[in-house]
């Protein structure tokens, strides 16, 4: 596949265009509950959930495909019982009536097992009287889309929209009425396959369906204090932890930041340990001069790791920084070193120009997040990450400034780091095809 022609980066980064799209075309949608199609269109569904200050909730559906070509949809099952054949396909693929119940059976026992996993013994969100907001992360023959859209009004919507960063030009007029509204970022011609549209189409994972939907993995966490050159790190550790994220502060923070403590503890319902530590002592954080050096920074960085890596409750994790602000610069700086390592870096709000002279070094997957409305720090942003020689990613907050502090900005910031960790963290879970 040719990715140059790629829309979208990844399924975070098309969920954050769909979110700009509909707050443009459709602002009402604010407060709407959001249903979103497991696995795949779980993590397009998170960002716009935090853009409408919406519920985020999950409609299970499982495509029903042909025999010997399973990517190609025969039909869809979801919950309540939900079915929708495609007969036009069933007659085509001559699949026999028991064919398609065999296959049919099959998606049903994954369905039950998927929706006990991801739901954890809560009941879905009420959607009686309720705009809902249905999202996928493309629609190709519509199967699944349409039995999700059934499944809500079942449930009493009011009204029902249905969302996707790309479709066919057609893609209205083949469902019908299936919803009371239909919104796509785009619509090409010659539309062929929904993952054309992205230059990351790989599989979700159960595990980051969870993140998204901020649900724990486990109940509680168990928290430590380890001391550090700097003073003490506050550690948190949630039970079967995926990883551990240290966050690197930068000026005007620390470790007790309610900022901080506000992503550390999303973090943390993603199932992943936290580390909330300070770089430099108060008297040390007086000195402008060490507040802007980034290899002291990076060092410190560093070497907190090594020791927070030797702890019993962490040992053997893998690792990555969030840096906030110079903080960033930091993380950046030491990502560069060849024995650093870590498996993530999440950038809030950063001045990675203090590090640039080192950016062609690292190798690391980083996302970079700044606000809309802070536009030096935004063009910053984008020069480094042409300098970065690893994966990354920039996503931009609309309207956001420079400390996030505006309804909704710092929870997007959260779900971002989130899902960006919960990607490039060796997973645990198994993983299946995406389905339509």
């Amino acid at each position: 596949m040719d990715f140059t022609a790629a829309h979208f980066t990844d399924r975070t980064d098309a969920g954050r265009r769909l979110a700009e799209t509909l707050l443009a075309a459709a602002p009402e949608l604010r407060g709407a509950v959001v249903v979103a199609l497991p696995r795949g269109g779980v993590p397009v569904a998170a960002p716009v959930a935090a853009a409408l200050g919406a519920e985020l909730d999950v409609c299970v559906v499982r495509k029903v495909g042909v025999p010997g070509q399973s990517e190609v949809a025969m039909g869809a099952v979801g919950e309540d019982g939900a079915r929708v054949v495609n007969q036009q396909v069933v007659d085509a693929a001559g699949v026999t009536p028991e064919a398609f119940a065999a296959v049919e059976a099959r998606e049903r026992a994954e369905l039950a097992r998927r929706a006990a996993a991801y739901r954890r013994g809560r009941p879905p969100v009420p959607l009686a009287g309720r705009t809902v907001l249905v999202v996928d992360d493309g629609v190709a023959t519509g199967s699944s889309a349409l039995a999700a859209c059934r499944i809500v009004r079942a449930r009493g919507a009011a009204r029902v929209v249905l969302a996707v960063p790309v479709a066919p030009p057609d893609w209205a007029g083949r469902l019908g009425d299936a919803a009371d509204a239909y919104l796509a970022v785009r619509t090409p011609e010659g539309f062929r396959a929904v993952g054309e549209s992205y230059r990351d189409f790989r599989q979700t994972t159960d595990a980051e369906v969870l993140a998204a939907l901020e649900l724990p993995r486990e109940p509680g966490a168990t928290g430590y204090e380890l001391p550090l050159a700097a003073g003490p790190a506050e550690l948190a550790v949630p039970a079967d932890p995926l990883g551990v994220v240290l966050f690197a502060h930068g000026s005007g923070s620390g470790r007790g930041s309610p900022r901080n403590r506000a992503v550390a503890e999303r973090l943390r319902r993603a199932g992943l340990a936290t580390v909330l530590f300070d770089l430099l002592t108060p008297g040390e954080a007086a000195e402008p001069w060490k507040v802007f050096d980034p290899g002291l920074l990076g060092g410190r960085l560093a070497g907190a790791t090594a020791a927070v890596r030797r702890h019993h409750a962490l040992a053997g994790l893998p690792y990555g920084w969030f840096g906030a602000s110079t903080g960033a610069a930091a993380a950046l700086r030491a990502a560069a070193e060849p024995v650093a390592g870590p498996a993530a870096v999440v950038a809030r709000g950063g001045r990675p120009d203090l590090a640039r002279a080192r950016l062609p070094l690292v190798t690391t997957p980083v996302l970079l997040i700044v606000g809309g409305a802070d536009a030096e720090v935004v063009e910053l942003n984008r020069r480094a990450r042409a300098e970065l020689r690893g994966e990354s990613a920039l996503q931009v907050v609309p309207g956001a400034g420079h400390l996030f502090e505006e309804p909704g900005a710092l929870a997007a910031v959260a779900d971002l780091a989130a899902h960006w960790f919960v990607r490039w963290f060796p997973a645990r879970e198994g993983s299946g095809s995406p389905e339509r």
